[in-house]
């Protein structure tokens, strides 16, 4: 056994004095430290589609499609949307939206079952999330029904991509 002189007693007793001291005040800072999220994600991005064209929509899939890929090599977590205004409805449903402004023709009637494909695959494999202006749904008088699985309703598209970018942080994109 040591023997233990005075001298070695008070060294044991101001460090552990000491390490009690740091101890409480790593407490009392965690006190004021804000909550954890519990997800955040690396990158947000929101496309805004409002456009009629398949050949366009088609290459936001690919594009989306590009972007979850690299991201997902990286692993990285991202939250990516699609918002659906106006002519975007026109990739939603399998109703041909007749006699409204957004009636399909015959070339969206021709790639309507590629397309669902792989909007639905973005959705469901990758986990992009689809939002529907439910304005443009109602004045059209589309039943919720009608529109394909995955889809959000949100009260507008536009205030949407708006609070998206201003309170969110998401990336705007819209293909061209």
């Amino acid at each position: 056994m040591f023997p233990v002189s005075p001298d070695n007693t008070r060294r044991h007793a101001t460090g552990a004095g000491v390490g009690l001291l740091l101890a409480a005040l790593l407490l009392a800072s965690l006190a004021f430290m804000p909550a954890a999220k519990a997800f955040e994600p690396e990158a947000r991005v929101v496309y805004h589609a409002d456009f009629a064209d398949p050949r366009r929509f088609s290459a936001m899939l690919t594009s989306i499609n590009n972007m979850m890929t690299y991201y997902q090599n990286e692993f990285m977590d991202v939250d990516v949307r699609i918002v659906f205004v106006a002519h975007g409805i026109r990739f939603l449903t399998d109703d041909d939206l007749a006699d409204t402004p957004f009636a399909a023709d015959a070339e969206l009637r021709d790639e309507r079952d590629t397309l669902r494909g792989r909007l639905m695959s973005l959705a469901s494999t990758h986990g992009v999330k689809l939002e529907l202006c439910e304005i443009t749904r109602s004045q059209i008088g589309l039943d919720q029904e009608e529109v394909y699985d995955h889809v959000e309703f949100v009260p507008s598209g536009v205030v949407r991509i708006a609070e998206l970018q201003n309170e969110k942080g998401f990336a705007y994109l819209k293909i061209e």
